[in-house]
C-alpha cells in the first residue's frame, strides 16, 4: 500500500520546493506527495477513492477562499484520525494557538524547517502502522 502525504498551498512554487526537498524519500518509495492548490481541492482529494491512503495533511493557513484554519475542523469531522500540520508565513502565537485548538498536530512557520518536517512525517508514518 502506498503511503501518501497531501500538501495544500495556493503558491505554485511550493510543489517544486517540496518535491526537491523530499526527492530522496519519494525515490526510495517511503511515500508519495500529493498537492492541492486550495482547501476545496484538498477536500475533493480526501473524499475521493485515493483519499483513504492519505495519512497526513500539511496545509498552509493563508489561502484564498477557505483558509487552512477553516479547513481544519472540516478535516477533523471527516477524518478524525488524519494528522494535520499547519504552516504559516507568520509566526503569530495566536494563529498557532488557534490551529492547535482546532486540532492541528503541528504548527510550522515559513521558511519550513525541512529536517524537522521530515522527522515529523516519519513519526506519523510509524504511528499509522504503515511504515513497514
Amino acid at each position: 500500500m502506498t503511503i501518501r502525504v497531501l500538501i495544500v498551498d495556493d503558491e505554485a512554487d511550493v510543489e517544486t520546493l517540496f518535491r526537491q526537498r523530499f526527492r530522496k524519500e519519494v525515490r526510495q518509495g517511503l511515500y508519495e506527495l500529493d498537492f492541492a492548490p486550495s482547501a476545496a481541492d484538498a477536500l475533493t482529494i480526501l473524499d475521493g477513492h485515493d483519499g483513504e491512503q492519505i495519512i497526513l495533511l500539511v496545509s498552509d493557513i493563508n489561502m484564498p477562499g477557505m483558509s487552512g484554519l477553516d479547513l481544519l475542523p472540516v478535516v477533523r469531522e471527516r477524518r478524525p484520525d488524519l494528522p494535520v500540520f499547519m504552516i504559516s508565513a507568520y509566526g503569530d502565537p495566536r494563529t498557532g494557538a488557534t490551529a492547535m485548538e482546532r486540532g492541528a498536530r503541528e504548527f510550522l512557520t515559513k521558511p519550513v524547517d525541512f529536517a524537522r518536517l521530515k522527522r515529523d512525517v516519519l513519526a506519523v508514518i510509524a504511528q499509522s502502522g504503515r511504515g513497514e
